[in-house]
């Protein structure tokens, strides 16, 4: 790959979750001191992540794999994307805010494959190539959140109570512009698909995998995907609150420690693959979403704020060891003809069907241990997922059998 492209690739990913990382960590703290919401009206707010997710299949199925080039719908979208960040950050209530969210994530959710289609496309070798440049998206989220607390301080106290947390909206507004710009100079990513070639409503969700539930193991494996997905939907929702309700300070920045972490882990995650199998491996991910929130329930700003520190450090564990690992468990057990399928179904399970179970879940718990303003029962709160997490680790750990001897790597 010539260095320029390098450059253009990396630059691309960088911005990619740059964006998203400016604004979706901060999102239930923005919601709260700047439009008042309730738990449940967050979890809603949040749930348009999985409306995306659901919907973004068909965006790309029927337009980007059979008409236009892919970085010329990645420019599109990000250019109408900074429109509608900059009507978020001009938001007066959540009646008003919610539209702009949920057309916003519709169009952002399907950039999430562009991104990766233009780079492949570019490689002769993914395997080696593709990490080194994936890294930058999650340089990208971690400086995001590295200007929110250390440069801009907008989630200070102060600053949180003069609602200057709606900054981040005009910042992501700002990067998905050049973002948007920048994408129609990328190297050419034409459709793969003819226009006269049938596509199916089953090929474009993925649902030609599901003959792969046959296969116990795989459907234990999609049942757990699904609802490892609840407890995660917690942290999303939660976590930046909990931080700035019980007065840790830098909380964005403190979080992009999970960000770090994810680097960490993705690098020995094939190391833990190979010496223990996939069993194992996911079942170490879903005990560490158990730990982490145990740590967060009886964690606290001061003598004891190291339990939240792991408990954020935990997230690299948490993503790499379920969800990357069972994206590589997928694509062993589905075979050439059916991988896209299947990865399209295992997205829709988790990201789709699964967050959006549990942001709703997760919004409805945050009301129901809300005691005053700003006052929550947070051990409470965080205790539900973990046993959430819990369970899900039983279930998996009793009924999957272990499969250690497949080369699932």
């Amino acid at each position: 790959m010539r260095s320029i492209i390098r450059i253009q690739l990396s630059t691309m990913m960088f911005l990619e979750f740059f964006i998203w990382g400016s604004w979706f960590v901060t999102l239930a703290a923005f919601l709260a001191n700047n439009l008042s919401a309730s738990g449940v009206q967050t979890g809603e707010v949040f749930s348009t992540q999985s409306w995306g997710a659901i919907i973004a299949p068909f965006i790309i199925g029927l337009i980007a794999d059979r008409y236009i080039n892919a970085e010329k719908i990645l420019g599109f979208l990000h250019i109408a994307g900074a429109v509608l960040m900059y009507r978020m950050y001009g938001a007066a209530d959540i009646s008003n805010f919610y539209p702009y969210v949920l057309v916003y994530m519709i169009l952002y959710m399907p950039t999430l494959a562009l991104v990766n289609s233009v780079s492949f496309n570019q490689m002769t070798d993914p395997e080696k190539e593709f990490s080194s440049i994936r890294v930058w998206g999650t340089i990208g989220w971690i400086v995001a959140g590295l200007l929110i607390s250390y440069l801009f301080h907008w989630d200070s106290k102060s600053n949180l109570a003069n609602g200057l947390l709606k900054n981040t909206f005009l910042m992501a507004a700002i990067a998905s512009g050049i973002l948007g710009l920048l994408s129609f100079t990328l190297p050419k990513t034409p459709p793969k698909k003819n226009t006269s070639e049938k596509i199916s409503l089953s090929q474009i969700i993925g649902l030609d995998a599901l003959k792969l539930l046959k296969d116990k193991n795989f459907a234990i494996f999609f049942i757990a995907s699904v609802l490892i997905c609840i407890p995660l939907a917690f942290y999303y929702v939660n976590a930046q609150n909990f931080l700035s309700n019980i007065g840790v300070e830098n909380p964005t920045g403190k979080m992009t420690i999970g960000q770090i972490s994810e680097v960490l882990f993705l690098l020995l995650l094939p190391v833990f693959f190979t010496k223990y199998g996939f069993k194992k491996t996911i079942l170490v991910g879903m005990l560490a979403w158990a730990l982490r929130y145990a740590l967060f329930a009886y964690g606290n700003a001061g003598q004891l704020s190291f339990m939240l520190i792991i408990g954020i450090a935990l997230h690299g564990i948490c993503y790499d060891f379920f969800f990357v690992s069972g994206q590589i468990y997928t694509n062993s057990k589905a075979g050439e003809k059916y991988k896209s399928a299947a990865q399209g179904l295992i997205t829709l399970a988790t990201y789709g069907i699964g967050m959006l179970i549990g942001f709703a879940i997760a919004g409805k718990i945050t009301d129901a241990y809300k005691i005053s303003e700003k006052v929550f029962d947070y051990k409470m709160i965080w205790l539900i997922p973990s046993a959430i997490a819990a369970g899900v680790f039983l279930l998996f750990a009793v009924f999957f059998k272990d499969e250690k001897k497949e080369n699932v790597i």
